[in-house]
C-alpha cells in the first residue's frame, strides 16, 4: 500500500479544497470519514482509491492509496491539492471578495488531470437540478461502476470508457437521464483518448478539444476544466444561479445576467474562477422569493 507525505506551501483547507470533487451526497466515487478525505478514481494505469488527512499538528498531508492506479494517484497528490496553483494571483478588487480571502485562506483549486472523471458528471448536470444529477450519478456508479481498490467496500470506480459505451438505453432512462445528455456522454467516451489529452493543454485549447464535442457547451466545458486543470479563469457562463448570486453579491441587484456578470468580474481577468468561488464562500445569496425549481423524474415516463 503506496504512502506519500505532501507539506502545503501555505495555508491549506484539506475540504475546501477537494470537497469540489463531490458529486452531492452519497456520491460512490467520493467520501468523508472523520478528518479523511477518500477518492476513487480511474486513472491511466487502472482504478485506484486515494485516502487523504491532513495534520493539524504539523500541516503535513498525509495520503495512501490502492489498486494499479494507486502510484499515478500518489504521483499527482500535489497537483491534486494544489501545489501549482498560486492564489496570490488574484488581487481582491471588492470588499466581499477581500474578506473572503480572509477567511478562507487555504483554499486551493484542485487539479485532478483527469477529464471523462469531471465531465461526465458534468454533463449529467445540464440543465436539470443538483438533486437529479447527483442521483444518476450515484445509480450509474453503483449499477455499471466497479468496486473500488482498498477498505472502503462501498465505493466506486467509474466504469471504464467502453462500460459506459455498453450502458444499455432504459439504464440512462432509469437513472432518470435524457437522449441528449447520455448522447453526449456517449460521443466523449467513443474518443475518451482524445478527451483525456485535454488535461494536458491550456485553457482555451481544452476548452475547444471539449466542444468539439457536440452535446458539451460552454458551461460543461468550464465546470470540467474548473477540476481538471484546477483553472482560475474557467468562469462559468450559462448557469441558472451563478450570475444572479455574483451580481447580488458585488452590488446588492437581482437579475444579473450573464454578461453583466462578466462585466463585474472583468477585473479578475485571468482569476474569475478563483474570484468566484471566494464571493460563493462568503454566503451572501439573494433571499429567495420563489419556490424551489420542481424535481422531474423522466424514469416514471
Amino acid at each position: 500500500m503506496p504512502v506519500r507525505t505532501w507539506v502545503p506551501p501555505g495555508p491549506f483547507d484539506l475540504h475546501r479544497t477537494l470537497g469540489v470533487l463531490q458529486r452531492g451526497p452519497g456520491d460512490p466515487a467520493f467520501a468523508v470519514r472523520g478528518g479523511e478525505l477518500w477518492r476513487a478514481s480511474r486513472t491511466p494505469q487502472g482504478p485506484g482509491t486515494l485516502r487523504v488527512v491532513a495534520r493539524a499538528a504539523d500541516g503535513r498531508v498525509e495520503a495512501e492509496a490502492w489498486g494499479p492506479g494507486a502510484e499515478w494517484l500518489l504521483e499527482q497528490l500535489p497537483e491534486l491539492l494544489g501545489e501549482g496553483d498560486d492564489p496570490e494571483l488574484l488581487t481582491a478588487r471588492h470588499r466581499i471578495v477581500h474578506e473572503a480571502r480572509r477567511r478562507h485562506p487555504g483554499v486551493r483549486l484542485a487539479r485532478t488531470g483527469l477529464v471523462l472523471e469531471s465531465l461526465i458528471p458534468s454533463v449529467l448536470e445540464q440543465k436539470v437540478t443538483s438533486d437529479e444529477a447527483y442521483r444518476a450519478w450515484r445509480l450509474l456508479l453503483q449499477r455499471h461502476g466497479e468496486p473500488a481498490p482498498g477498505p472502503w467496500e462501498r465505493m466506486r470506480v467509474m466504469p471504464e470508457p467502453r462500460g459506459w459505451a455498453l450502458i444499455p438505453s432504459w439504464e440512462w432512462h432509469r437513472a432518470g437521464v435524457d437522449a441528449k445528455r447520455s448522447g453526449a456522454i456517449l460521443r466523449a467516451v467513443r474518443v475518451a483518448r482524445r478527451m483525456e489529452e485535454a488535461a494536458r493543454m491550456d485553457l482555451a485549447e481544452a476548452t475547444r478539444r471539449l466542444m468539439a464535442i457536440p452535446g458539451i457547451g460552454p458551461w460543461t466545458a468550464a465546470e470540467t476544466l474548473q477540476r481538471t486543470l484546477g483553472a482560475p479563469d474557467a468562469i462559468t457562463v450559462g448557469d441558472l444561479h451563478l450570475p444572479k448570486i455574483i451580481g447580488y453579491a458585488l452590488t446588492g441587484r437581482r437579475g444579473t445576467t450573464d454578461e453583466e456578470m462578466l462585466d463585474l468580474l472583468a477585473p479578475y481577468e485571468g482569476q474569475r474562477h478563483r474570484a468566484a468561488r471566494l464571493i460563493l464562500l462568503s454566503g451572501r445569496v439573494p433571499p429567495r422569493r420563489a419556490p424551489r425549481f420542481p424535481v422531474g423524474d423522466i424514469a416514471r415516463l
